[in-house]
């Protein structure tokens, strides 16, 4: 694998969330990537059972089997695979987002449907943004950032959800309300 700049992030979510957690099976990650990482970087079921083979092949995590029972493996974070989380956290260069909104794409060829799709596009994508708004909202009210380093993480990252469905929300309500409506200034 090289590098930990030829990492992907997949691979660095593995290393997180057993460096946040402690060792895990890979049907472990799979359900903390579902509660805590999917919303913003879904992540292929299957991945997350090749990705720490790979990453203990490459030194940065160790496997231990069970000797009984089902014989589960598990995964630990090495003093390697620390290092590597650490120096891509240090690095302050990210790739460029990615968008792959279906939505958005349906809204690019809106002019060749009908007039009334738009209009039935925007309010199903108002309550589906409005929906993710009021969860992230609830999730972030439950949390006590002033408890621990996990929690100031996930409230920082759940504002951010907020304001992204928030935004979201807001759009496709106006374009719901006024599909002509095409204003130069995104702030008035």
């Amino acid at each position: 694998m090289g590098t930990t700049a030829e990492y992907s992030p997949a691979r660095y979510v593995v290393l997180g969330l057993i460096a946040r957690h402690g060792p895990m099976t890979p049907y472990e990650l799979k359900a903390r990537v579902e509660d805590d990482i999917q919303p913003f970087w879904p992540i292929l079921h299957a991945q997350l059972y090749r990705i720490p083979p790979e990453l203990t092949q490459a030194g940065l995590l160790r496997e231990e089997t069970e000797t009984t029972g089902r014989r589960r493996r598990i995964f630990h974070l090495t003093a390697a695979g620390r290092a590597a989380l650490a120096r891509w956290l240090a690095d302050p260069d990210t790739p460029e987002a990615e968008t792959r909104d279906p939505a958005q794409l349906k809204l690019f060829f809106a002019d060749l449907g009908e007039p009334s799709d738009i209009v039935a596009l925007a309010t199903g994508q108002a309550a589906r943004h409005r929906e993710w708004l009021a969860h992230y909202t609830s999730l972030r009210a439950a949390l006590d950032p002033a408890e621990d380093s996990r929690q100031r993480s996930r409230a920082r990252l759940l504002r951010l959800g907020v304001l992204h469905e928030r935004a979201h929300a807001e759009f496709w309500e106006s374009v719901a309300a006024d599909p002509g409506l095409l204003d130069d200034d995104p702030l008035s």
